[in-house]
């Protein structure tokens, strides 16, 4: 696959399966949504799979990042250093946005061909930064997986051994959750136990499988 950016033209909504983008605040439980509908039959492009595919050791968008910031990025066995790299673009605006524009078209266009070559009946593209970017207006449906903020808070902190402080931090750097729910056309309640998040999966399946055949048709 080559690293060559493309428009957004390779992403038509007159084209191919329903597309439905799945976003939601970090830590709300995208990943579970995602592969519970994924069970059901459904096509999943991740972004943050394709993300780390475009930086995979020996590809052309890690020797990009590497030239911008130099070996420093590198782990001892050549791989991207993430953490590294996240430090090093945090707090400086300028530098976060030559990563953006290194890896932001790599990422778009591997999502483009995924999605383009989907089968099923429809394909959920999961954008964490759905309602930060204009990935919103490249897709049919958009479904948010939505929790409060303590919930939220918990989940992160217990996922991934992040502090309070950093946590709360990785959070307010996001979109609010109220530009998420702004944008979405389904809302997964993701509050509950997981009985209760998989019988609104369900649901959700099943509506946009009626979607999908009246998109399909047209």
């Amino acid at each position: 696959m080559s690293d060559t950016p493309v428009s957004d033209a390779g992403l038509r909504r007159d084209h191919g399966p329903l597309k439905v983008g799945l976003t939601g605040g970090i830590a709300s439980g995208k990943t579970a949504v995602s592969d519970a509908l994924a069970a059901l039959g459904a096509s999943v492009v991740d972004t943050d799979v394709v993300a780390r595919e475009v930086v995979a050791p020996g590809s052309e968008g890690l020797a990009a990042v590497r030239e911008a910031f130099g070996d420093e990025i590198l782990a001892a066995d050549g791989s991207l250093d993430r953490r590294r790299l996240r430090t090093l673009v945090f707090a400086d605006e300028r530098r976060r946005r030559e990563l953006e524009g290194i890896l932001h078209p790599r990422i778009r266009r591997r999502t483009f061909e995924a999605v383009n070559a989907a089968d099923g009946a429809y394909v959920v593209i999961v954008v964490p930064l759905l309602a930060e970017s204009d990935f919103h207006e490249l897709v049919d449906v958009v479904v948010v997986v939505d929790c409060d903020e303590a919930t939220q808070l918990e989940r992160l902190m217990a996922r991934d051994d992040h502090d309070e402080a950093e946590a709360r931090r990785m959070i307010a750097a996001q979109s609010s959750r109220e530009a998420r729910l702004a944008l979405a056309d389904h809302v997964i309640d993701n509050t509950g136990d997981r009985d209760a998040l998989h019988a609104q999966v369900t649901r959700l399946h099943r509506a946009l499988l009626a979607q999908a055949d009246t998109h399909n048709t047209n």
